[in-house]
């Protein structure tokens, strides 16, 4: 997990408003491209591909989620399952269930408002304070990467469903990484992960790179490359995005040449995926 100066790289300084280049326009032009694809939608009860909602659904939770983390950038602070991807599942169906709105556009609408309302929370405080998440305690700047990584995976899916260009880029998928790196370590398997003693570098293609050690099952993710490492994998951004959030296939990715790994036990990198599991 990514230590106090870790979340520091990506704060300019510790007074309000502070978002690395780029966050805050991904975040605005994100939420623009879901509201536009749901404003387009046709039937709200269609399925959506790889999950049990409904595209009404997705747009619902998508509108509760970017409340909730407006609340929490403003220092509100809700619980919210207990951390674990089940927790964070179960809580998903029952703030759902409660939520009967199923229209285009009153949800569309709200998924815009709502991560304005994020920004401008963040526009009025630290942005190094630390805050209390659905996925843990995490800073104002890696709640934005949050945010931001919720909204592509979720109109990743919206993209599918309606069979419209999905919103998922390079520069967006950078975005994320403080968030991802953040994460992994609390949504690592630790089923699949028993015993593990490995060491990871990821590489995404065109820039951005993060570390992964398993001692004993147990991961530490962080910048900081590990010495020696077991397996470096090299992935192509967008496919890096889709398969961390389990919306593609590793062993697809690779056939595809959208993932190469070396080092001195490359057959280790086609399991990595196995060892974390995406709320």
């Amino acid at each position: 997990m990514d230590s106090a100066a870790d979340q520091g790289r990506y704060v300019r300084d510790a007074g309000p408003g502070c978002l690395p280049e780029g966050l805050a326009d991904a975040i605005r032009a994100t939420a623009g491209q879901i509201a536009e694809l749901l404003r387009g939608a046709p039937d709200t009860g269609a399925p959506v591909p790889g999950l049990v909602w409904t595209v009404g659904e997705v747009a619902a939770h998508l509108a509760q989620a970017n409340a909730l983390m407006a609340e929490v950038a403003a220092g509100r602070s809700h619980p919210y399952g207990d951390g674990t991807p089940q927790g964070i599942a179960a809580a998903n169906e029952q703030t759902l269930a409660a939520c009967g709105e199923r229209r285009t556009e009153p949800l569309a609408a709200m998924i815009v408002t709502q991560a304005d309302a994020y920004l401008d929370a963040v526009a009025g405080h630290p942005a190094d304070e630390t805050l209390m998440t659905p996925m843990g305690p995490m800073n104002r700047v890696v709640l934005g990467s949050y945010l931001l990584t919720h909204m592509l995976g979720h109109g990743y899916d919206l993209a599918r469903a309606l069979r419209r260009p999905h919103m998922v880029d390079r520069t967006r998928v950078a975005l994320t990484l403080p968030f991802m790196v953040e994460a992994m370590p609390r949504v690592t398997d630790a089923a699949a992960t028993a015993g593990l003693n490995a060491r990871y570098v990821v590489r995404l293609w065109g820039g951005g790179r993060f570390g992964v050690t398993f001692t004993d099952g147990t991961a530490t993710v962080g910048h900081d490359l590990p010495e020696r490492p077991d397996c470096t994998i090299s992935i192509e951004p967008v496919t890096f995005l889709l398969m961390a959030l389990g919306r593609c296939s590793p062993w697809g990715a690779m056939a595809r040449g959208r993932v190469l790994a070396w080092g001195r036990k490359p057959w280790t990198g086609p399991r990595f995926p196995e060892y974390f599991r995406a709320p």
